[in-house]
């Protein structure tokens, strides 16, 4: 059974393109999110991913942001930071924790 994920397109107030993503990225749906990261990145050279509405993401999910890092700007829950400071993605990507601003 697949967790449940949200995953929306739209443009950041910038005017990148913005994935939107909702739920709980695991392996049960981590191609679905892996393949929603490469179709919003086909459209420009950088892309912001709204993660604020996730509340937990796994290895597979830290490894897709990975792959495509240097060309993310990451909007995360503050619940995320830690995760993603301790595997080295905040020294790749800019990763702005929801609520300081953009």
């Amino acid at each position: 059974m697949s967790t449940p994920l949200t995953l929306r397109t739209g443009l950041h107030s910038d005017g990148r393109p913005m994935l939107i993503v909702q739920g709980e990225i695991d392996m049960s749906n981590l191609a679905a999110f892996d393949d929603a990261l490469a179709a919003t990145l086909s459209e420009a050279t950088s892309i912001v991913v709204d993660l604020s509405g996730v509340d937990y993401l796994d290895s597979g999910a830290i490894n897709a942001l990975f792959a495509h890092a240097e060309r993310l700007h990451l909007i995360c829950n503050p619940l995320l930071v830690s995760a993603l400071r301790i595997s080295g993605l905040t020294e790749l990507a800019t990763v702005e924790p929801l609520g300081t601003g953009s």
